[in-house]
């Protein structure tokens, strides 16, 4: 039985089908496969716990995080960023974020990527929750953070053009959603935990 608290309420969950201590699969080897500048490509031969065998392919990273950020320029205005992305060759919109540098904690690393990608800076930071961007081929985790009582102040950061910056209402998340342009599944996810958050408060 799983218990948690949802809307304010004690909620219990009966997962008799889990198994809590069953056993990882074991690793007997691994090897990297592929490599470019930026992504590398692991091999792994596993043994599963009913003795089948197979060969599974994963991204090696680094296992530094990332943060992404839900600015809010009051209780009802998020501050979203428009930028170029590579893999489908569009322009999206989304929220600020980046990878969190070695010495840094997700609530310092998510004040510097605001302040590079948007222009502001925060005096209040919430971790709303840790996110994972498709576990079976990435061990890429990432936070996410409301940011609040913003300030202007621009750090220089590594975009190869400027961002657009956009505001856009909290209230109006049905017509962002229904955009063609917001769609990364994780700026989605930020959008309900932001939500969520004001909603409990």
């Amino acid at each position: 039985e799983i218990v948690y608290k949802y809307d304010n309420k004690v909620v219990a969950i009966d997962m008799p089908k889990i198994d809590p201590n069953k056993p990882l699969p074991q690793i007997h080897s691994r090897e990297i496969v592929a490599q470019s500048k930026l992504f590398r490509v692991e091999r792994l031969d596993l043994e599963f716990s009913n003795g089948a065998t197979r060969e599974f392919e994963r991204m090696a990273g680094g296992n530094r995080g990332a943060v992404m950020i839900v600015p809010m320029l009051d209780e009802n205005t998020m501050v979203l960023i428009r930028e170029y992305a590579a893999g489908t060759h569009s322009y999206q919109l989304g929220f600020p974020k980046g990878l969190i540098d070695p010495g840094e904690t997700a609530i310092e690393a998510a004040n510097r990527e605001l302040q590079e990608e948007a222009g502001f800076a925060a005096n209040d930071l919430v971790e709303l929750h840790k996110v994972s961007m498709a576990p079976t081929f990435f061990n890429a985790n990432m936070t996410i953070v409301l940011a609040r009582d913003l300030y202007p102040k621009q750090l220089e950061g590594d975009e190869p053009e400027p961002l657009e910056v956009i505001h856009w209402p909290l209230d109006e998340a049905d017509a962002l959603l229904a955009r063609e342009d917001f769609v990364e599944a994780r700026c989605i996810a930020a959008l309900f935990l932001a939500q969520k958050w004001f909603k409990e408060q």
